[in-house]
């Protein structure tokens, strides 16, 4: 065979390589930050979903023990938890045991069946599998408008143990507490709690560095309740569910503050005979310095004018 003939032989195979992604470049979407012992922050991008972050545009949680290792959250997809898995295995060797959804958002518990396939359990509330299953074919359909082939794969997997308010899980002597206290951002929201350590881990019960959504699924007035009994825990580190592994005083200004500051101008707005049109005029500047303000802040407002219409 000439040489000619070789590279017209090789010609597809180095084509497909050539178009597929590099896997540093795939890792790069996820930060590694140690927040203390055995626990550690995924931290994706606090952009919106893109085929680049696979849906991993949040932060993650992980809890490693001699006995294997909890995710929070299990990423937004199913190329969206092997790449979860790739940047696990550069902190442990430890199998995934036990995968946690804290919510009903796609990157909350869309990336279940892979974990499932490893060999992983999944747990939920009760109210969080609730929320999956009604949102779960509009979440499927507009992942595949965003994805693309990066959706392929993925399929809707509900979770193995679920529970009404409280599940405690004992791993390799370390104690984890899933606690459903209302709804914040969705219908299920839960935080992980790791006394120990601790430590706790919101889901999007916070968001940290860039603007919290309020939508359809959501409720300003139980997520502030939902914040506040959270907080009474007091813990010393903080995972939320977009950001930095932070303290509870950011957690508090970034998300507490602006929702009941969404509250309090909405409510004056409504008292004075004000429509729904004129929401997204409220006074919000006070956070302006969070990413996706623009995006975010109006919509916020008009989720919150619904919501609070008829109290």
């Amino acid at each position: 065979m000439t040489p000619a003939q070789m590279i017209r032989r090789l010609a597809p195979a180095i084509a497909l390589i050539c178009m597929m992604p590099p896997v540093q470049a795939l890792a790069d979407v996820l930060t590694v930050q140690p927040v203390t012992q055995d626990i550690w922050a995924l931290v994706g991008p606090k952009e919106q979903r893109d085929a680049d972050n696979l849906a991993n545009n949040a932060t993650f949680g992980l809890i490693v023990t001699p006995a294997g290792a909890v995710l929070v959250d299990p990423g937004g997809s199913w190329k969206g938890a092997a790449m979860l898995h790739d940047t696990i295995r550069t902190i442990t060797d430890q199998p995934v045991t036990h995968v946690i959804n804290t919510g009903g958002q796609d990157h909350r518990w869309l990336g279940n069946s892979y974990w499932q396939a490893q060999g992983a359990q999944v747990i939920a509330s009760d109210e969080a599998v609730a929320d999956q299953a009604a949102r779960g074919s509009m979440q499927m359909s507009g992942l595949a408008q965003l994805l693309g082939d990066g959706l392929a794969g993925t399929e809707p997997a509900f979770a193995d143990i679920t529970f009404a308010t409280d599940h405690s899980l004992e791993l390799g002597g370390l104690r984890i507490e899933i606690m459903h206290r209302g709804q914040a951002h969705t219908p299920g929201d839960s935080y992980v709690w790791v006394p120990a350590r601790q430590t706790v881990l919101t889901g999007d019960i916070v968001y940290t560095e860039r603007l919290l959504g309020n939508g359809p699924q959501s409720n300003v007035k139980s997520w502030i309740a939902v914040f506040e009994e959270m907080a009474r825990l007091a813990p010393r580190h903080l995972v939320p569910g977009h950001g930095a592994a932070t303290t509870l005083e950011q957690a508090t200004r970034d998300t507490h503050d602006y929702l009941v500051n969404l509250r309090q101008q909405i409510g004056a707005l409504i008292e004075a005979g004000g429509t729904i049109i004129e929401a997204p005029g409220i006074d919000q500047s006070a956070f302006t310095y969070l990413e996706q303000f623009d995006a975010l802040a109006g919509r916020n407002a008009q989720a919150a004018y619904e919501q609070m219409e008829w109290e």
